[in-house]
């Protein structure tokens, strides 16, 4: 049997599987604390500066800082205002540098020697980084301890969106993705609420850290993914994973054997010319990539700029950064119930909630400032938030489903690469305003509106098999395999019903 036959046999989404998925998930928490932590640690309270008379022979006036409110921050600690003040949006931008390398070295990285691995080195080193921010003695060591920090979550934040797929079966692909962007979004509020209840940065930093220990020791149970082992030609291993999945699910597996031909495909050459080559020299997976890497990019920028820009927003910073992430919550089970309907679809849904979120953010430029109006630009941008939530979530089902099994985590690292090219720029679109009010919002909204119009281009992916080699693309032998796998799609639907179930009736 295949892969997705054994996941019907052991169970698609049984109890053990649901524990596995809920910690990968839950340490989606922790992650969101590592991302916003710039957005209140790095918040600028009010201050003015006066003019002090130095008794000396040339008697010399120095300007001090003085800071009007009770707000303690790395800006009140270090004076990062003024000429200073770019070093705030700098520590922002270090943290989503070493994201884009951690994509870049981590996601190939575990493609090669293992999910589990990669992911539990990656969660472990960024807990490590985290104390040295908690504890950094100057700026210099906190812009640093950023950037450690960001290649740490980079690194393991892909591979823990490919965890949570692989342990389950294809059907709850859409669900188990949707869990993992919806608890990024209740840990964005959770943050806001920790950092009201804590207000000094460096205590904020500790506890915010602490969160990880936790999710750390719970990870160390996991196992290896099933599926990535079968692709590796370890199909006793696989089969041993899949072996337990079934006994910890309270199921009784007795004839468990995998497809012995897998390990001949991986063992061929051509086979094992995989990684980043292949998504530019294959035809296919060229054209893909290209347009999913600016998909990802225009949705990075947009969600961390309006989210990162909440600190900045007129009212509590801590109300602002909470609404930021709850406006997040509709929007999974929004983008869920769309992206299972056969006249939306995946490729339909993402480039109408970008097309939405782009209208969005351009409404705002119509609208004066402090007009006292319904439609207020605060209205409007928590509207794009919430639709380019939706398209990001989106985004991360639907590349999935394009990038073979083999690549997948390839795939999945380069578009996370464009992705945190936008999250370097995103801290300073807000500043941006500066030159007039509007520029920011513009930005937004063309990058939104032009990344749904090119989405179009993807193929559908909604009911289809999923490849699990290169060449089940292309080829009379990959349009033979995946004609089998649609004939037993539909064989599986006349009896099972629809194979991937609408987010209300998943219980």
């Amino acid at each position: 049997m295949d892969v997705e036959e054994a996941f019907r046999t052991v169970g698609e989404f049984g109890p053990y599987q649901k524990q596995a998925v809920a910690i990968i998930v839950l340490t989606q928490v922790y992650m969101a604390f590592q991302s916003m932590l710039i957005v209140l640690i790095g918040s600028t309270p009010e201050y003015h500066v006066e003019q002090q008379q130095v008794p000396s022979s040339s008697q010399e006036l120095v300007q001090r800082v003085v800071f009007t409110e009770d707000f303690d921050s790395i800006v009140t600690e270090w004076f990062l205002v003024k000429q200073q003040a770019y070093k705030v949006n700098l520590a922002g931008s270090l943290f989503f540098a070493g994201l884009l390398v951690g994509n870049i070295v981590f996601g190939p990285l575990s493609d090669r020697i293992g999910r589990r691995p990669v992911y539990l080195s990656g969660l472990f080193l960024e807990v490590v980084f985290g104390y040295v921010t908690a504890f950094a003695p100057s700026y210099e060591v906190f812009a640093a301890s950023r950037l450690l920090v960001g290649l740490m979550n980079g690194g393991i934040s892909v591979v823990c969106f490919v965890l949570v797929q692989e342990y389950v079966g294809k059907s709850y692909w859409a669900m188990t993705g949707t869990l993992t962007s919806l608890c990024f979004a209740i840990g964005i509020a959770l943050f806001a609420a920790l950092g009201y209840l804590i207000r000094p940065w460096r205590n904020l930093t500790t506890a915010a850290n602490s969160f990880g220990v936790l999710f750390f020791l719970l990870s160390v149970t996991l196992p290896e993914s099933p599926r990535w082992l079968y692709c590796q030609g370890q199909t006793d291993r696989a089969e041993q994973v899949l072996r337990h999945m079934a006994m910890r699910n309270g199921n009784t597996v007795t004839n468990l054997m995998l497809q012995r031909v897998v390990a001949a495909k991986v063992s061929s050459p051509t086979k094992r010319q995989t990684g980043l080559l292949q998504l530019v020299v294959h035809p296919v997976l060229r054209i893909r990539t290209v347009v999913l890497m600016y998909v990802w990019y225009s949705c990075s920028l947009v969600y961390y700029g309006l989210t990162l820009g909440a600190g900045d927003s007129s009212g509590s910073r801590y109300m602002n950064v909470a609404m930021y992430g709850l406006v997040e919550v509709p929007a999974y089970p929004l983008c869920m119930y769309f992206i299972n309907k056969h006249w939306a679809g995946r490729r339909k849904s993402m480039s109408s909630f970008l097309c939405l979120s782009g209208s969005a953010c351009f409404c705002t430029v119509l609208i004066p400032d402090n007009t006292g109006s319904v439609l207020s630009v605060t209205l409007l941008a928590l509207l794009g938030k919430l639709m380019v939530s939706a398209a990001f979530n989106i985004a991360y089902i639907y590349t999935s489903e394009l990038y073979p099994t083999v690549i997948r985590n390839a795939g999945l690292g380069v578009c996370s690469m464009s992705c945190r090219v936008g999250g370097i720029m995103a801290p300073f679109v807000p500043s941006m305003r500066v030159l007039h009010s509007s520029v920011p919002f513009t930005v937004f909204s063309l990058s939104g509106l032009s990344a749904g119009c090119l989405g179009l281009m993807l193929p559908e992916t909604l009911n289809g098999p999923t490849a699990e080699t290169l060449d089940e693309l292309t080829g009379p032998t990959g349009s033979r395999v995946l004609e089998n796998k649609v004939r037993q799609l539909y064989e599986k639907e006349a009896i099972f019903g629809n194979i991937l179930l609408p987010f209300t009736e998943i219980r």
